[in-house]
């Protein structure tokens, strides 16, 4: 899936975050969009995420204009191809890590739901085996990142938006994120990961510079 930002601009009150920004996001690619902080690294990966409406410019999906996708259409953009792992990790700590990588319940939460098999191999796939009945709040913040990818795994989303990825990582949950990663280019997904880290980007095939402000 071919993600493009067209000289994209997006300012927040008076202040200028992004200002002509473009890149091409090609699927089987890792791209890393890098910057200091505060350069609008999130800010872009937001934009290209339909998270963020853009000020100028076009937002471009195959192809295909996207930029003012409503409300419907972008639901079913992330229902359908996407896949988000952000900074909060956007687990919830109070359900089973089951119920985090499949998104479906029965009457009893504690029953698995969703296709069993494909969940134990998107465990399996992120280390994360034999720990479905867990809660996710019982898990580190490595292992919660990774519960993040099964999730993406499970999904079998075509874009991922990887926001600072490796940021609290100690040195073995940064090198198995990377190779989760590079693994999921290589099945032919989009990966767009904001980052500063020096590994993650040397891991990316593709490297976006935000430009600086004017």
């Amino acid at each position: 899936m071919l993600i493009e930002a067209q000289n994209i601009s997006v300012k927040i009150g008076k202040r200028s975050i992004l200002n002509g920004e473009s890149v091409c996001c090609k699927p089987g690619i890792m791209t890393a969009l890098v910057g200091p902080s505060g350069s609008g690294k999130t800010t872009l990966l937001h934009c290209l995420g339909l998270l963020l409406p853009v000020d100028n410019g076009s937002i471009l999906l195959n192809g295909n204009d996207i930029t003012n996708y409503r409300t419907v259409a972008r639901r079913r953009f992330w229902q359908e191809h996407a896949a988000f792992i952000l900074q909060d990790y956007g687990i919830m700590d109070e359900e089973s890590v089951a119920f985090n990588v499949t998104m479906q319940s029965s009457i009893i939460r504690k029953h698995i739901s969703g296709n069993k098999a494909l969940l134990m191999q998107s465990l399996e796939q992120t280390g994360l085996k034999d720990r479905e009945k867990e809660l996710a709040g019982h898990l580190s913040g490595g292992e919660k990142q990774r519960l993040a990818l099964a999730r993406a795994i499970y999904k079998d989303a075509n874009v991922l938006f990887v926001d600072e990825p490796t940021a609290s990582l100690d040195e073995s949950n940064r090198q198995l994120v990377i190779r989760l990663l590079k693994e999921f280019a290589k099945r032919g997904g989009t990966v767009i990961v904001s980052t500063h880290d020096s590994e993650m980007i040397d891991a990316c095939h593709t490297i976006h510079q935000i430009s600086s402000k004017k």
